[in-house]
């Protein structure tokens, strides 16, 4: 088992970086891959990106590529979602969350979840 808490969301101005932190705990956090989603408000969630339990692979969904990277930091038991040249569209509350299924870009297939961290990109 592995519960996760995400953190650093906030407000910033089109344009600008964010980078939001998942902290784990247990002890199996280096057998889940880790996934990003969003929703933004009054729509549905949708997959932003994942990066496998060996940090080697990362997949992302065609809207955020070439801005947004996923990393993690096994000694610290974290993932990282680095957001550049923010756009208000970008605008959602972002769940971390952990999987055991590879390469899955479905919330289905995340039994664990954190309760999420607001991010509001203004114009």
């Amino acid at each position: 088992q592995v519960q996760v808490a995400e953190s650093g969301g906030g407000l910033v101005q089109a344009g600008g970086s964010l980078r939001l932190s998942c902290a784990a705990s247990g002890r199996t956090f280096s057998n889940y891959a880790m996934g990003w989603f969003r929703q933004p408000p009054g729509k549905e969630r949708e997959f932003v990106g994942q990066i496998s339990r060996t940090g080697v692979n990362t997949y992302y969904a065609d809207s955020v590529k070439g801005r947004f990277t996923i990393s993690r930091d096994s000694a610290k038991n974290t993932a990282y979602l680095q957001m550049n040249s923010l756009k208000p569209e970008d605008t959602a509350v972002y769940n971390c969350a952990a999987t055991t299924t590879i390469n899955s870009n479905s919330e289905w297939e995340y039994a664990y979840w954190g309760q999420g961290t607001q991010v509001t990109v203004s114009s």
